[in-house]
């Protein structure tokens, strides 16, 4: 009778444990296994802020850097899996076993040994809840975790002293005792290489945050509404949240006039900028189109050794050979030169436009040393000179001549009266104010008293006399 009693009374303690577990935790954390007598419970161990994770990797691993340094706010779960004895909890404990990406085989045999010890503190009680409470809250300190930390496979030593440490309480790491009790089959890291274990933080990490973000309510700081965190989001740099709605008819208007590159952050002299994921979730399919085609063109215009076909119907981006200026489109076969633009005409130097001959000349006249001689062997010398003799010319042509106001010829007045007659078109017209006379009576102009110029036929002739006197 006494044996019935005390294995009802388990199965009461067992039912209950298991009711309270589920009503504590999602079922993301906790789940019960089908035969009623067991479980697993996934344990996120608490974490201090700015947590960081170093990685020191060698050739032999996949990731890009040989150093590697984040932070993070979760790591991925401690994994209790359990299953209830008939005599739990009155004498036995529960069977179990321990698996973790992050922690080693030592590491988790130590938490192994120290959940045995919690059952021999608390034997004839349920559990559960003080190992979870253990793993959650105790285990970084008792392993002599800090930030940073530098995870290590399991047969593999750390590359950084005191990266990896046991608490006294715990016994030696390492030796022949702790290696055996890791091959019993109650503890398991679940990971295969270092540089996989990186990528599985992170991705936990991200997803985690994301996850404990969509469930929090958060206000917009463009609309100032409150909104759940699932019809929000953040950039990533600076955190700052705006609900989707609002975000949408942001970026939509951005793209529509062209500006890829001024999707930042809303907020006043912010510059974070959003992701081209996040761009996608956001607007519909043809303006994201739009944004990827045009971002693409301007990541490609920054490139010194992109080109652009310059056929109008083509424009295919082009690279060029450094030391090459023929580039041949891929799309059209046209080969052109990559400087000039026009058809590839070899060594002979680039034909220039009466346009680009006036910046040519302003380019030249600013530039250092080392680029007046690449402009030189660029356009050739010839060419150079010819522009800044034109440039001198037109600046002595606009200080010492006027153009005539028929035909538009430059004309010198070396001496004489201030009636002019054209050499090109025989007109006549005044020096001072440029008008047109009359071709049976210019000097009326000169003697008439309503003119703007009476008198003044001699004017700058009799002002250069009295000088010379």
């Amino acid at each position: 009778m006494i044996s019935l009693r005390m294995s009802s009374g388990d199965r009461d303690a067992q039912e209950d444990e298991l009711l309270a577990l589920a009503s504590i935790y999602d079922e993301d954390e906790f789940k019960r296994a089908p035969s009623g007598c067991g479980g697993e419970i996934r344990v996120l161990v608490d974490l201090p802020e700015d947590f960081t994770l170093l990685w020191s990797g060698d050739q032999k691993e996949n990731l890009q850097n040989s150093k590697f340094e984040c932070t993070v706010s979760f790591l991925p779960p401690i994994v209790l899996n359990f299953e209830f004895p008939a005599d739990y909890p009155s004498i036995s404990p529960p069977a179990f076993t321990l698996s973790s990406k992050w922690l080693s085989q030592e590491q988790l045999t130590a938490r192994c040994k120290h959940l045995d010890t919690l059952w021999e503190e608390n034997r004839g009680s349920v559990v559960l809840f003080a190992w979870i409470q253990f793993l959650k809250e105790e285990t970084l300190d008792c392993l002599n975790i800090a930030s940073p930390y530098e995870p290590k496979i399991y047969g593999q030593e750390p590359e950084q002293n005191g990266t990896i440490q046991e608490d006294a309480s715990n016994g030696a790491t390492g030796g022949a005792m702790e290696q055996e009790e890791s091959l019993n089959g109650r503890t398991v890291q679940d990971v295969g290489s270092l540089s996989t274990l990186i990528r599985e933080i992170i991705d936990f990490d991200h997803a985690h945050q994301e996850k404990c973000f969509n469930t929090k309510m958060h206000d917009c700081k463009i609309c100032f509404s409150e909104k759940l965190g699932s019809e929000c989001m953040y950039f990533l740099d600076c955190r700052h949240v705006y609900c989707k709605a609002c975000l949408k008819d942001y970026f939509e208007i951005q793209i529509r006039d062209g500006q890829v590159h001024c999707l930042n952050c809303p907020e006043l002299k912010c510059l974070s900028v959003a992701t081209p994921g996040q761009v996608k979730e956001l607007v519909e399919e043809k303006l994201f189109a739009r944004y990827d085609r045009l971002l693409l063109q301007s990541t490609l215009d920054l490139m010194a050794d992109m080109v652009y076909c310059p056929r109008p119907g083509c424009q295919t981006p082009v690279m060029q050979e450094p030391s090459c200026t023929m580039g041949i489109c891929s799309s059209c076969n046209y080969a052109f030169c990559t400087l000039c633009k026009m058809t590839y005409h070899g060594v002979s130097p680039c034909k220039i436009s009466a346009e680009k001959l006036v910046q040519l000349r302003e380019e030249y006249l600013a530039a250092d040393d080392t680029t007046k001689k690449f402009l030189e062997q660029r356009y050739g010398k010839r060419v150079i000179q010819k522009a800044l003799e034109e440039m001198e010319s037109k600046e002595w042509l606009e200080t010492n001549s006027k153009s005539c106001p028929s035909c538009g010829t430059p004309i010198e007045k070396l001496d004489g009266c201030n009636k002019m007659t054209c050499s090109v078109c025989n007109k006549h017209f005044c020096w001072c104010c440029m008008g047109s006379l009359s071709k049976a009576r210019p000097y009326e102009h000169f003697n008439d008293p309503a003119s703007p110029c009476f008198n003044k036929l001699f004017q700058g002739l009799l002002n250069d006399m009295e000088e010379d006197i």
